[in-house]
């Protein structure tokens, strides 16, 4: 099943032609690297799809509720420096489908559930700015997994986070996928450190290579690289 289909998508930024008719579909339980240099257009197909960026031409179809969407988008996670704990925060993802300002019991067994799968439940009275970056991230990933999307989608995430930290969230991705199905699409430099990750996983891992056109979509076993 099609959860996103992009047919001849076509979108500038500041007047400079990001991303030129290009063509993918994004299939349920994916896994998905989307690999580019800097500035090839990765960041403009992402907010494309998730609606943060109004393309010139084409079609993005989105044959899901944008409810069952999430998304985590690049940026600094150590600038996460406020009087929130981390409960708090996990919490606000809930918000996306509520009508009502208050929580019920089942929305506290997903709280329960994704922090433990994410291995978080001893930092959940903490305040954001008292951890580490590694930690700061993965409190992120709960809040947009708290609603068990069927499409997660990631810019970066792994951005100013050392590698071993980087290699942990890696691992924790590649388990989403594989034990909830869940769709992951991550906008990626290092493609061979989540490979290595992988290898015990075994998680089927297609790329798409964007660099203002599509390069490359495929097995990530036939891919040559950058």
């Amino acid at each position: 099943m099609n959860l996103i289909e992009i047919s001849n998508l076509t979108a500038s930024y500041n007047g400079h032609v990001a991303l030129e008719k290009i063509n993918i579909n994004i299939k349920e339980k994916e896994f998905i690297c989307l690999v580019g240099e800097n500035g090839s257009g990765k960041s403009t197909f992402i907010k494309s799809i998730v609606g943060l960026h109004k393309q010139d031409k084409g079609i993005i179809k989105t044959k899901i509720d944008p409810s069952q969407i999430s998304y985590l988008e690049q940026f600094n996670v150590k600038s996460l420096d406020f009087p929130a704990t981390v409960k708090e925060i996990i919490m606000t993802g809930m918000q996306i489908k509520k009508s009502k300002l208050f929580y019920t019991k089942e929305d506290y067994i997903a709280f329960d559930e994704i922090c433990n799968t994410l291995r978080i439940k001893n930092i959940v009275n903490k305040k954001i700015g008292e951890l580490s970056g590694g930690q700061r991230q993965r409190v992120l990933l709960a809040r947009a997994m708290i609603n068990k999307p069927k499409l997660l989608i990631l810019d970066e995430p792994c951005s100013g986070l050392d590698v071993k930290i980087s290699n942990k969230l890696y691992g924790i991705l590649l388990d989403i996928n594989k034990e909830l199905g869940t769709t992951v699409v991550i906008a990626i430099h290092n493609v061979d450190e989540l490979n290595k990750i992988n290898e015990e996983k075994k998680v089927k891992i297609r790329v798409i290579h964007i660099a203002k056109n599509l390069k490359f979509d495929g097995n990530l076993l036939d891919w040559k690289g950058l």
